[in-house]
């Protein structure tokens, strides 16, 4: 009897497998050999799932960044303010818990960036999207208490423009020493301005 392999958790598998050893020596620093290694299948095998060793990257960002949302979703609900709740949904940007998926995501911008392609463009694009939802969705929720002017609405692509040029910033030069403080300041000066 022939065995049936799914094949979307296969790719998953290997992705997965792979991790420690992207994070630890960068994608571009590793062989297909020592993926296939790493995920105990031969290298012929790898070649079955992944054109190349940047979709492994690229399906570790998107397996990584739906456990992320699944748990940061909860963090964010379970917040009193408008304000916490913003502070927790940008604190993926220094917070320890997010160290491996900001490390992956740095792997894969840096791919995306230098040689694109359609799937990654159509995942950022959608990563975007569903942040952007969200993120006016908890606006939408302190307008609704009334703890917001409805004009911070405005604001969003604003807000999202200063936390992730504020992280690469921090990450490609020395201007910025402590992001966490950074970003939190910034956010406690829009909020005062814009709380009622």
């Amino acid at each position: 009897m022939a065995i049936i392999v799914d094949k979307e958790r296969k790719k998953k598998d290997i992705a997965l497998a792979t991790k420690a050893l992207i994070l630890n020596e960068g994608i571009n620093n590793i062989t297909i050999s020592q993926i296939a290694k790493a995920a105990n299948i031969g290298k012929g095998t790898v070649y079955e799932y992944f054109k190349n060793k940047d979709e492994i990257v690229f399906t570790l960002a998107e397996i990584l960044m739906q456990v992320h949302n699944s748990y940061k979703e909860i963090q964010i609900n379970s917040a009193a303010s408008t304000r916490e709740k913003i502070k927790l949904f940008f604190n993926f940007f220094y917070s320890d818990k997010d160290k491996d998926l900001r490390e992956i995501y740095k792997q894969f911008t840096a791919i995306a960036l230098s040689s694109p392609n359609e799937a990654m463009l159509l995942f950022q694009t959608e990563c975007y999207r569903v942040y952007e939802t969200w993120m006016e969705s908890i606006i939408q929720e302190g307008i609704d208490k009334e703890e917001l002017h409805p004009e911070i609405k405005e604001l969003i692509m604003g807000i999202f423009a200063f936390v992730q040029g504020s992280f690469i910033m921090s990450v490609t030069t020395t201007a910025i020493t402590n992001l966490e403080e950074k970003i939190n300041n910034q956010i406690d000066i829009l909020f005062d301005l814009m709380e009622k």
